[in-house]
This record gives structure tokens, C-alpha cells and sequence, in this order.
């Protein structure tokens, strides 16, 4: 993260995963960039998301997502879906997984040790969360999508005050 040469350091990666990339993670995504940006580390943070399927890839987040989003103050009219692909373990510092599913899944592909080190559960971050798992709203009504939010929101803080102190230091 640091730059011995003068430039900028690089920004800390992450990369949120969950299934189709249209709901659970674009949140993520979403929410996490804006904790950065509130703490001025805009510049500092790059946070994206992707989905170990490729069912919905090129598709905008689920309309029920980029709803829940916009009813908090989010916008996630620009998120478009992709799947996760072993490049992406070299090209992000932190690869977050949204339930058990898609770490077991993360893990089978994590090529060695370095790649497997990478990945942690969203919800580990969360000391009052009662459950390890994000549930996946895609089959429930609007009102799970805002609870699934919240769930993300209060990890996702969690999570980005982990990582602050690191993230201002190499500045």
C-alpha cells in the first residue's frame, strides 16, 4: 500500500462476492464506498463486487437492490454485475464474502495460500451480528432487501473501522 518513490500509495482493494452479483454485494460494494468517502479516503479505497455465477454479468443490480440502496441515501445506479475470476485475488488486498456458500466456494479457487488468506466472511466483522450469513433477498419482498441492507451497513462499519487506521497510515 505504500510507495517508496514518492507517489501516491496505491488504494486498498476490496472486492465483495456473493452469488449473481445483483443484490448482496453491490450493496456491500456501495456501502462500503461510502464509509470511505465520509472519512475522506475516497482516493484511498477501491470497493467492488462480483458473483461467483455468471448468470446476471453486464445486468444492473436487481431493481429491488438499487431500491433499498436509493431509500438509505445510496446510489448503485452504475453498478454493473461481473463473476469473480482468480485475477481477482491478485488484484485486491481483501476478497469479502457475503455467506459461507461463496467462501467455501472462494477458498476452492483460491489457487495457494496467499489467495485463501485473503478471504473473510462479512458478518465475522460484526461483533452484534447474530448470524455469519447474509441472506440472500432475491426470492423475498422489498422489506428483506432493506433488512439485508441493514445487515450489510452494520458489518460493513464494522469492517471499514477495522481497516481505517491501516488505510490512513499509508497515506
Amino acid at each position: 500500500m505504500t510507495a517508496s518513490d514518492g507517489a501516491p500509495p496505491e488504494p486498498f482493494r476490496v472486492v465483495f462476492v456473493c452469488t449473481g452479483n445483483i443484490c448482496r454485494s453491490p450493496m456491500a460494494e456501495v456501502v462500503f464506498r461510502w464509509f470511505a468517502a465520509n472519512a475522506g479516503l475516497r482516493d484511498r479505497v477501491l470497493s467492488t463486487s462480483a458473483g461467483t455465477g455468471d448468470w446476471h454479468v453486464g445486468e444492473r443490480a436487481d431493481q429491488r437492490t438499487l431500491d433499498a440502496l436509493e431509500r438509505r441515501g445510496y446510489d448503485g445506479t452504475r453498478h454493473r454485475a461481473r463473476q469473480f475470476t482468480a485475477s481477482d485475488f491478485a488484484s485486491h488486498d481483501l476478497v469479502v464474502a457475503l455467506d459461507r456458500s461463496h467462501e467455501r466456494i472462494l477458498r476452492s479457487w483460491a489457487r495457494h495460500e496467499g489467495d485463501a488468506d485473503k478471504i473473510a466472511l462479512l458478518m465475522s466483522f460484526d461483533p452484534a451480528a447474530h448470524t455469519l450469513d447474509v441472506p440472500d433477498p432475491y426470492y423475498a419482498g422489498p422489506g428483506m432487501f432493506d433488512e439485508v441492507l441493514g445487515m450489510i451497513e452494520s458489518a460493513s462499519r464494522a469492517l471499514f473501522r477495522q481497516l481505517e487506521p491501516a488505510i490512513r497510515s499509508a497515506s
